[in-house]
C-alpha cells in the first residue's frame, strides 16, 4: 500500500494554541513514520453557525464541503481539541455538523474514518474531559475512533522550543498513538 494520507487539525483557530502546537507535532511524528501528512486550520474553512433553516434555503456552504472533501481523501484524521467548559469549542462542534450535512454516494464523510484525538489544556486534567464528547461526536456520525488518546496537562509550558513534548510520559503517548494510527490507516487503507 501507498503511504497512508493522515489529516492534522486543532479545535482552536487562536493564535499560540496549545492544540495547534500539538497538531503539529503529532503530524511530525507521522511523517517522521512515512506518511502522507496535510494539515489545515478549520479558520481557512469559515463556517455559519449550523442552521437547518440555512442549510434549507441556502444549501451547505461550501467551505463544509471543500473540508468534507479533504476528509474523503484521507485515511484518517487527527484532531487536537482545546476543552472549553468541558466539552470541545464551538468551533470544532460546527465544522462536523457542517460536514456531516455534506452527502454523496459513499454517505458522510466521517463514515468508517480513522480518528485519532489528543487534548492539551494547561489545567492537570489536560483537555481529556473534551476527549470523551469529542469521542462520542466522531462517533455519531460514522467515525471510528482508536482508543489511544494523548491528554497534555500543564500545556503552558509543556513544549519546549522545537516544539516537543516536555513531559516524557505525554510525549511517549503521542509517540505511541500516532504509531498506532498509522499501522490503522496501513491495514484499512
Amino acid at each position: 500500500m501507498q503511504s497512508p494520507k493522515i489529516l492534522f487539525l486543532s479545535g482552536s483557530i487562536r493564535s499560540g494554541s496549545v492544540n495547534n502546537q500539538l497538531a503539529a507535532l503529532a503530524a511530525k511524528h507521522a511523517v517522521l513514520a512515512n506518511t502522507e501528512v496535510t494539515m489545515i486550520s478549520l479558520g481557512d474553512y469559515p463556517l455559519p453557525i449550523y442552521d437547518r433553516d440555512y442549510e434549507l434555503s441556502r444549501g451547505v456552504p461550501e467551505s463544509a464541503t471543500k473540508l468534507a472533501e479533504l476528509i474523503r481523501r484521507q485515511h484518517a484524521v487527527y484532531i487536537a481539541s482545546p476543552e472549553y467548559n468541558g466539552s470541545l469549542t464551538p468551533l470544532l462542534k460546527n465544522a462536523i455538523d457542517w460536514v456531516s450535512r455534506v452527502k454523496s454516494e459513499n454517505g458522510s464523510p466521517f463514515k468508517n474514518k480513522i480518528f485519532a484525538i489528543g487534548a492539551a489544556a494547561p489545567g492537570g486534567l489536560g483537555g481529556i474531559r473534551a476527549l470523551g464528547h469529542l469521542r462520542d461526536v466522531l462517533m455519531s456520525v460514522g467515525g471510528l475512533v482508536l482508543t489511544e488518546q494523548v491528554s497534555v496537562p500543564g500545556a503552558s509550558s509543556a513544549f519546549d522550543e522545537k516544539g516537543d513534548l516536555t513531559n516524557e510520559r505525554s510525549a511517549s503517548l503521542l509517540s505511541a498513538q500516532i504509531a498506532r494510527l498509522v499501522s490503522v490507516s496501513k491495514s484499512l487503507g
